[in-house]
């Protein structure tokens, strides 16, 4: 929901922390969850490490909005759909995301959150949604080589999101 846009995001930002740059993330350099090449692919220009170091909430909420939230179309998804779609397009890329929705609701999974998608999300029961949307994630999840380094964060991440979700549907 339209609405909802900054409570998904500063849910998202406690979920993600600050700077890391874990040898073993394939994403390589990142604070608030935005890597550095990504940060770089939004500004259009090269940044250094002191740059990433010193993101803030604001620096970032544009890139998630137009980059994630808008990609998502989560100013038109149910109150807690937002959410977890969100937080997963976040986590593991918006079209990973949509796909998995668009299983959850039982049409074809193409990636891209249309007029169809959103109109069988606005009819669906939002908590079985939320529900078929974590246990695709924690699947996934479970698939990945880096389950092992990552996995526990994975899935308290995924339940909690599951858990906010809930209390927002």
């Amino acid at each position: 929901m339209k609405e909802n846009f900054e409570r998904c995001l500063n849910l998202l930002l406690a979920h993600e922390g600050g700077f890391v740059n874990h040898p073993k993330d394939p994403g390589g350099m990142t604070n608030l969850g935005v890597t550095k090449k990504v940060y770089e692919e939004f500004v259009g220009r090269d940044v250094d490490e002191q740059e990433m170091r010193g993101l803030t909430p604001e620096d970032v909420a544009p890139l998630y909005k137009a980059l994630y939230w808008d990609k998502v179309r989560g100013d038109h998804l149910p109150s807690g759909v937002d959410w977890a779609v969100f937080d997963w397009g976040v986590n593991s890329g918006t079209g990973r995301a949509a796909k998995a929705l668009q299983n959850v609701l039982g049409t074809t999974p193409d990636g891209a959150i249309g007029p169809k998608t959103l109109s069988l999300a606005s009819v669906a029961n939002a908590k079985a949604v939320i529900y078929g949307l974590h246990e695709a994630r924690q699947t996934f999840y479970e698939s990945l080589s880096t389950f092992e380094t990552f996995g526990r964060g994975w899935t308290r991440r995924n339940d909690e999101t599951r858990d906010q979700a809930m209390e927002m549907a």
